[in-house]
């Protein structure tokens, strides 16, 4: 994968060239990044969209990717699309293209194209199927600009894991026609309690991404305000979103629902956990545990039933900052020995630096994980991953960042996966290696 670029530049003038796209630019390089960003308006026009234009470019040129900006619909042939990783709508509205732009564009998605909807961008095309699929949602109304809270829901995506839990700002709140969360990834949801004018039950989505028809897509309600564009969080969030659908940060953009905490960064939710062996995993300010000294384990003790888990899907996001060495422990009976996990369960191993059978999505020395898959989806040292391990009846499968890398069935009674507890290793002195956002939902269970 492309090596991804997170810099981030402070706001500057926005005297940019924002016109069409003047004659055909030279081909696509092999590895060359490039974005298009589309701002045609058919319906009410943000006076902003000059901002936006300006803040994609600085972005572009900090982060290692070039930028074309226009409001020619004629840009939408096969032939033009095709020299583009990721195509932003900046809060177009109404119906922008025609019949034959919007038959190329579908073919740029399901071929792998990358979009990104920036606000207004879910006030358009409302008779183009095809496209609300892709944004996840129409707008329906809005209240006055004000602030609100916002509840960063997913903080490993690279448009919201430079975010705290919760981000206050002010915009334009959109209400949607519908709640996306049924069939994309929700990242961001508004805290109706904390501005006027909500109309969505308490369930509020305001940024979301998912893989559409073979393409990758991401929207975020915000940009309304000239002011969100010299705003370097929202900057961040943005280029977030571009960096994940032209690919070169990796994502687990599947719908989540169901799941409940286990650790939520809080020093209540730590109380069910119990540290087995040397060394700790200790809470920082920001919420997350960071591992120190070992071999040990903090391990979930639920503090209702004191039995493991048997059938269920666990996610969590971790990262390491160097060459460090951990891993997320499953299946082990209820114990103060870290060895016990070891020796009775099974690791899903983090370092990424050892041999096949001992590195990242590997069943530590029992079974490695898809070398190929697994490089495609890994995020480098300094960035967040996530993964999903679900165990059902003896079987054992690992997504990282939404990829599945790793398919295993036990087949030792002594590591039976069937009633087990889950722990989080900390590995030695030297190895740094963060973890939040711990949750699981139970399965239904199932035969082998």
């Amino acid at each position: 994968m492309r090596a991804p670029a997170r810099v981030m530049t402070s706001a500057a003038a926005a005297a940019v060239l924002i016109g069409c796209v003047s004659g055909p630019a030279a081909s696509k390089g092999a590895d060359e990044t490039r974005v298009l960003v589309f701002s045609k308006t058919a319906g009410f026009r943000h006076d902003s969209i000059p901002e936006g234009i300006a803040a994609v470019r600085e972005l572009g040129t900090a982060g290692g990717f070039a930028v074309d900006a226009t409001e020619d619909a004629g840009a939408f042939t096969a032939g033009n699309l095709a020299r583009y990783d990721a195509v932003v709508f900046l809060s177009t509205t109404g119906d922008v293209l025609d019949a034959a732009q919007q038959g190329a564009f579908e073919r740029y998605i399901k071929r792998g194209g990358g979009y990104v909807g920036v606000h207004a961008a879910a006030d358009t095309e409302y008779d183009w199927a095809f496209y609300g699929g892709l944004a996840g949602a129409y707008f329906q109304s809005h209240p006055a600009i004000q602030p609100a809270t916002v509840d960063v829901e997913d903080r490993a995506h690279p448009a919201t894991s430079g975010l705290a839990s919760t981000w206050n700002r002010t915009d334009e709140w959109y209400n949607y026609r519908s709640n996306p969360r049924e069939h994309a990834h929700v990242l961001a949801s508004l805290d109706e309690s904390s501005y006027t004018g909500g109309t969505m039950s308490g369930d509020h989505p305001i940024a979301w991404c998912q893989e559409y028809r073979g393409g990758r897509a991401f929207y975020t309600g915000g940009g309304h305000t000239k002011e969100s564009y010299a705003d370097p969080a929202f900057r961040q969030h943005l280029l977030g979103g571009i960096q994940y659908a032209v690919g070169d940060a990796q994502a687990d953009c599947r719908p989540e629902n169901g799941y409940r905490p286990l650790f939520d960064g809080t020093a209540e939710s730590l109380s069910a956990w119990r540290q087995a062996g040397p060394g700790s995993i200790s809470l920082s300010e920001d919420g997350t545990l960071t591992s120190s000294g070992g071999l040990g384990m903090l391990w979930y003790a639920d503090p209702g039933s004191g039995s493991g888990f048997g059938s269920y899907s666990l996610k969590l996001d971790w990262k390491v900052a160097g060459d460090d060495n951990s891993g997320v422990f499953v299946g082990f009976p209820a114990s103060d020995d870290p060895w016990s996990a070891v020796n009775n369960g099974y690791e899903i191993q983090i370092d990424a630096t050892d041999a096949p059978d001992r590195t990242t999505g590997a069943v530590y020395s029992f079974q490695s994980a898809d070398i190929k898959k697994r490089d495609r989806a890994l995020n480098p040292p300094g960035e967040w991953n996530t993964y999903e391990i679900r165990v059902e009846g003896e079987r054992l499968r690992v997504w990282l960042n939404g990829v599945k890398i790793n398919d295993f069935t036990n087949t030792d009674p002594v590591r039976s996966l069937r009633d087990g507890h889950i722990g989080l290793q900390n590995h030695g002195a030297e190895d740094q290696v963060s973890f939040r956002d711990v949750r699981i939902k139970e399965l239904p269970v199932k035969g082998d």
